[in-house]
């Protein structure tokens, strides 16, 4: 229990903050924290899947704000993340081990482009992953804690986790993955690079009236037709909060307010 275990509570510079039901994550108080788009991607995630999947992995999975949704939303899954920045990667093991779910959830130090870990042969049901968007050069490096790599490629970007995702997909399995509104080209490309069709895209608009934010998409290993979901508006012209989002908020286990 996390209350026997001093180690797994906030230490100096960091807190304890509610993510999905009565699930909490850490996070640095000046550092990489959980966003809007991971909140996005392990919801579309949980909707791209026609039943619960057995084996979850998030590539890239940071403080592990998707891969601990998506263990609350699938409570019989086995869930597995990999990440190369060893901060993050303590950061959600603490998470993991605060919220009773080390047991069938776990972490692998390493680069999403070496799949070593998962041993040859492995296969999920359901791969997620948020990218950065920006290669490098093209962007400001960020100063918080943690920040860099979640928004300039230094170890890849949308083509590495597509081709990581399609050598490790189930036959049957979904990869949902999010991206900058202004590059779908780039992610159709990347998608066909690695063999692989996008089944079901949707723009993200931050507020009615204003451009989208970013897509998210879900591919599968075999051909088809993609789907183009209705825009998802996060607030209305009034700043508040819309009716969908509320929905999409309580689906994930989060407070009305």
């Amino acid at each position: 229990m996390p209350a026997q275990r001093p180690e797994l509570w906030p230490q100096t510079g960091e807190d304890l903050c509610h993510l999905s039901g009565d699930w909490r994550i850490l996070q640095r108080l000046r550092g990489h924290r959980w966003s809007l788009d991971d909140l996005v991607t392990a919801w579309f995630a949980a909707r791209s899947v026609s039943a619960d999947p057995a084996r979850i992995v998030d590539l890239g999975c940071g403080i592990g704000a998707v891969l601990l949704m998506l263990a609350w939303r699938f409570p019989a899954a086995r869930c597995v993340g990999v990440e190369a920045q060893e901060g993050s990667a303590a950061l959600a093991r603490r998470s993991i081990a605060w919220n009773g779910a080390d047991n069938r959830c776990a972490v692998y130090d390493g680069d999403l482009r070496d799949l070593a870990p998962f041993g040859d042969g492995a296969r999920f049901d359901l791969v997620t992953g948020t990218p950065p968007y920006l290669p490098p050069g093209t962007g400001r490096e960020p100063t918080r804690q943690l920040q860099g790599p979640c928004h300039i490629e230094h170890r890849g970007g949308i083509e590495e986790y597509c081709l990581a995702a399609a050598r490790l997909l189930a036959l049957n399995g979904r990869f949902v993955v999010c991206h900058a509104a202004l590059q779908i080209e780039r992610v159709r490309q990347a998608a066909a690079l690695a063999r692989l069709s996008i089944a079901a895209r949707m723009e993200v608009i931050p507020r009615a009236g204003k451009a989208p934010l970013f897509s998210v998409y879900s591919m599968r290993p075999t051909a088809g037709r993609e789907y183009v979901v209705p825009p998802f508006v996060v607030r209305d012209q009034h700043g508040q909060w819309t009716g969908e989002f509320r929905a999409l908020r309580a689906d994930m286990g989060m407070p009305a307010a």
